[in-house]
């Protein structure tokens, strides 16, 4: 994700934040940043609008338990990438990284699933 922050804390929880980034391509992404400042997760696609971008997130969290995904290869093969995809089939969220191992990948996509529980409470 390119370009400088378009947007502060709009939903938290345990210090976690989203945040709104102008993409590369035009655009808007969000990325879900820790209370220690990494990223947890990132939008799937880009938004035409900051506020479709920020509206896409909330029903995002408001559906958190709708949604489906999982472990899967990172593109090119090296390492592994979580994906959370929405009733649709369409990629909402994606690991912020490539893991190296499966069971690390796999904590971190269940954190992020308890996470985004924990923001639709706040």
């Amino acid at each position: 994700m390119a370009g400088g922050t378009a947007g502060g804390a709009r939903a938290e929880a345990g210090g976690a934040r989203c945040r709104v980034d102008v993409a590369a391509g035009g655009g808007y992404e969000w990325r879900l940043v820790a209370q220690n400042g990494r990223v947890v997760a990132v939008s799937a696609g880009t938004h035409e609008a900051y506020a479709q971008c920020l509206a896409d997130f909330g029903e995002m969290r408001a559906r958190a338990a709708e949604l489906s995904g999982g472990v899967q290869h990172a593109p090119g093969g090296n390492g592994w990438v979580w994906v959370l995809r929405d009733a649709a089939g369409r990629s909402v969220a994606v690991s912020a990284r490539a893991y190296e191992r499966h069971s690390t990948c796999r904590a971190a996509h269940e954190r992020f699933r308890l996470l985004l529980g924990e923001l639709g409470a706040a």
